[in-house]
């Protein structure tokens, strides 16, 4: 993020927690896993159609669903959610923190049961968690400061690897069929300005750090697998100078090595991904924001198995995207916002665009859909109040 660009980057919904209690919390990571038939929980894993096309998302079915999204109580007053991700209607899990006092942090996983949130588990100290993927009941991870496993009994600690460009700063995870995890973020030494995009991959004993094209200055914030040699991370790849523009950025592995893949964009505008989410080789789906002048609005772009075209957003103010996933229904949905200012939309198949849609109603840090469900999750902090951990539902 050189401070010589002409507006500041727009980062897809991250808003920093208690910075001056904890320097290396990253909030607002996202939740993505792949498809590769296994019950990995994500927006990426309720669907294997290989069609984008969904049931109309009109306004008129909107306005219908708005009174829909539900809080569900948590056993947290005071705090943050910041991933969340399901294996189904009877088996969710979210991470956090939960504030022990004015100067103390304690890192915690919350599991619902198909009727109510409990505390699972506390997490390893200095994990700060903010990304999730759930492959079973008994193999999870989470990343954030640091990358930790459950195996179903305890959370162990793994460290990455090392990085030329400095601390690994993860802000998605991702798990394939063989066994393997990846994780995408930035590796930096001073500051995010000067992050460098970051993958490191699991092969079940240690992380690897993986070779990437030189993209300059940039960030990873989302990952999808597809299978073990499809895989895909996008994010941003920061202004070179104060004349560019920041442009979405997107790295596809395909088994022996990453690439860089052009995703087309406005031009003249600022443009970035906060999400990623493979529902087919040729079903994928990108979305995150761009800005031209001092207007934002959401961006969305799909791959159809041989090109990436964007689609047609509505013009929301500050409707910059974090997430999409598809429920089973069909439904596509798409969620983020900026602040206290939440956003949703839906994909309307037969007029080929995105449509506003009933939004969450928090600070969304994270959303995910459901296997075999119609259900929505999102979670994060209430609009208002202090810290106030909040976990919405929407019953499909």
């Amino acid at each position: 993020m050189p401070s010589s660009t002409s507006l500041p980057r727009r980062r897809p919904g991250r808003v920093p927690l208690l910075a001056a209690l904890a320097a290396t919390v990253v909030t607002g990571t996202l939740v993505l896993t792949g498809l590769n038939g296994e019950p990995a929980a994500s927006a990426a894993t309720t669907s294997a159609a290989s069609s984008h096309t969904a049931p109309d998302s009109s306004p008129a079915s909107s306005a219908s669903r708005a009174d829909r999204w539900r809080t569900t109580p948590v056993p947290m007053t005071k705090g943050d959610l910041t991933a969340i991700a399901a294996l189904s209607d009877q088996q969710a899990w979210a991470v956090g923190y939960r504030l022990k006092s004015a100067t103390a942090l304690e890192a915690v996983a919350l599991r619902w049961n198909g009727t109510s949130w409990a505390q699972e588990s506390t997490l390893p100290e200095n994990s700060f968690p903010q990304a999730l993927a759930v492959r079973t009941a008994s193999d999870i991870w989470a990343v954030g400061s640091a990358s930790v496993h459950w195996d179903g009994t305890s959370w162990t600690t793994h460290q990455f690897d090392r990085d030329p460009g400095g601390r690994v700063v993860p802000d998605a995870v991702t798990t394939t069929s063989d066994g393997k995890a990846w994780t995408v973020g930035r590796a930096m030494n001073r500051s995010v300005k000067d992050g460098v995009p970051a993958i490191q991959s699991w092969d079940g004993k240690s992380w690897h750090r993986q070779t990437l094209p030189d993209v300059g200055k940039g960030e990873l914030s989302s990952v999808t697998a597809v299978a073990p040699d499809d895989i895909w991370a996008a994010g941003t790849a920061y202004a070179a100078d104060a004349k560019s523009p920041q442009t979405a950025l997107l790295l596809h592995w395909d088994g022996t090595g990453w690439k860089r893949v052009t995703v087309p964009g406005p031009e003249d505008s600022h443009t970035w991904l906060g999400g990623i989410t493979a529902f087919a080789a040729d079903d994928i789906w990108a979305v995150g924001g761009s800005t031209s002048g001092s207007a934002e609005r959401p961006f969305a772009a799909h791959w159809n198995g041989t090109a990436w075209t964007t689609a047609t957003t509505p013009n929301v103010a500050d409707g910059r995207l974090r997430a999409v996933g598809k429920a089973a229904n069909g439904e596509l949905w798409a969620v983020g916002g900026k602040g206290a200012a939440p956003v949703a939309l839906r994909w309307d198949g037969r007029n080929n665009r995105w449509d506003t849609a009933s939004a969450p109603g928090i600070v969304v840090r994270s959303f995910t859909t459901v296997p075999k469900s119609a259900d929505l999750w999102a979670a994060g902090i209430a609009e208002h109040g202090d810290l106030v951990p909040t976990i919405t539902r929407l019953k499909g």
